[in-house]
């Protein structure tokens, strides 16, 4: 009896010791893989780190590939003066921030008219809007720059033809926010709106006063990403504007580069990568500090209840 239960006691040790081990090594094969995964997606960021710490001369030595023979911080400050960052950062701050509160506003209440109203067609109209997502802004922008340019919009110092659009919820990926709202405003109960209609509030005050305030996380993920796409915005600014005075970061960038580039120029390749990482920099701040609304946001608004 007594061998008979000491084989039953080895047996039970030597399945949960299996058992451990196959955790362990499940677990191990799994940060294994997101540790590979994150370094895929990080690998450009740090390169990008390593080589605004470069010389010019280390950039073009195929011996020097991530620790530079001498650390240069002096780039940081002399990319800083020569790309007269003030006035690009001045102007991409300007559209970003217009953008952003046009898209938040029209998207906004565009998306709790589909959410809350009953109008003829209302299904056709969203899956048009829908629709334009899958339109490439390469597509539509010789209308665009010739109705821009019958109004005297062109090279305009208040940025017309790139902030107007975002007013009317037809700015950078104004569908998608449209379509994020109505997910946010069909989540919602209609109790508070029907309380406030109830006490004399308005559609304007109803909407303002009551149903806005609640989409916090809606609207710094609309914020953000409408940060992002205009921050990084290229195409647009260089067909629309002409006058170097009033380019945004990512053309500066580009003609400093440019000019670098021509017969006589200056090389300056690890300055320029300096500056790239310069323009990021804003963002990845602020993607760190609001990271715990707009990701509650995108989760809430892919739920509707």
């Amino acid at each position: 009896m007594m061998a008979k239960n000491n084989h039953v006691s080895l047996r039970r040790s030597s399945s949960h010791w299996s058992r451990l081990v196959r955790g362990g090594v499940i677990r191990f094969g799994f940060y294994f893989l997101l540790s590979a995964l994150s370094f895929v997606f990080l690998y450009p960021f740090i390169k990008m780190i390593t080589q605004s710490l470069m010389t010019d001369d280390d950039l073009i030595n195929i011996t020097v590939k991530w620790l530079p023979s001498k650390l240069t911080w002096s780039n940081y400050a002399v990319a800083y003066r020569k790309l007269m960052f003030k006035s690009y950062v001045w102007n991409s701050a300007r559209v970003a921030i217009i953008c952003t509160l046009g898209h938040v506003l029209s998207c906004a209440m565009t998306g709790y008219a589909f959410a809350r109203y009953k109008f003829r067609f209302k299904g056709a109209l969203f899956a048009m809007v829908i629709l334009t997502m899958l339109v490439p802004v390469q597509t539509v922008i010789i209308p665009q720059y010739m109705q821009f340019s019958n109004w005297g919009w062109l090279n305009s110092e208040y940025y017309l033809p790139l902030v107007v659009p975002s007013f009317l919820g037809f700015g950078l990926n104004g569908a998608f926010f449209i379509f994020l709202f109505r997910q946010f405003f069909s989540g919602m109960p209609y109790e508070m709106e029907e309380a406030a209609r109830v006490d004399g509030a308005g559609e304007f005050r109803t909407f303002f006063q009551v149903s806005l305030p609640l989409l916090a996380p809606g609207i710094v993920t609309t914020a953000l990403f409408t940060i992002v796409a205009t921050w990084n915005n290229y195409f647009l600014p260089l067909i629309m504007l002409k006058d170097s005075n009033w380019y945004p970061l990512t053309i500066g960038l580009n003609q400093w580069k440019d000019q670098a580039s021509t017969a006589g120029g200056q090389a300056i390749q690890n300055l320029v990568v300096t500056g790239s990482l310069i323009t990021i920099v804003p963002l990845v701040i602020a993607f760190l500090c609001l990271q715990k609304y707009w990701q509650s946001g995108l989760a809430a608004g892919a739920v509707k209840e």
